[in-house]
């Protein structure tokens, strides 16, 4: 695997861990534990892992993927991007501050936090998704032929 493979790898896991979410609150509402218990490890390991090849690719890659649409989808864009980085980086410690009240048994504690966690967990892993389709497949940036000047004199 090359490092150009990782933003298409990240999508993959971030919308994998949005499955293993969904499931995982279905089981619960259906009182189903152990598949709960299951399906929320799965994400727990999923969104670690995705968390890992993230940094791997950007401390590794020095280029900025720049979004080049203009019209009505740019304002769209920049507010997914925009809440996405903001929540992405208050999930971890609550992720963080709903399994540990669980593996302790504390379930009144993790159902309080839970509530407030999963949605915003799966909107992080839902528009890192988008993100990537917008950046890498809906509005991929123009690519200029190396011959021709980047700039006029």
């Amino acid at each position: 695997m090359r490092i150009e493979d990782l933003p298409a790898l990240n999508a993959s896991l971030n919308a994998l861990a949005s499955v293993f979410l969904i499931f995982g609150w279905w089981f619960i509402r259906t009182e189903r534990k152990r598949q709960h218990i299951a399906m929320m490890v799965c994400a727990l390991v999923t969104s670690a892992v995705f968390l890992v090849s993230y940094l791997t690719y950007h401390f590794n890659v020095a280029a900025v993927t720049r979004f080049t649409a203009q019209g009505i989808i740019r304002p769209i864009y920049f507010t997914i991007l925009i809440t996405h980085i903001i929540l992405a980086a208050v999930v971890l410690p609550m992720v963080i501050m709903t399994v540990i009240p669980a593996l302790r048994s504390r379930f009144d504690r993790h159902r309080r936090f839970a509530r407030w966690t999963l949605p915003v967990w799966l909107y992080v892993s839902v528009t890192g998704v988008l993100v990537y389709l917008f950046l890498y497949h809906w509005y991929p940036p123009i690519a200029v032929p190396a011959s021709v000047p980047l700039t006029s004199s």
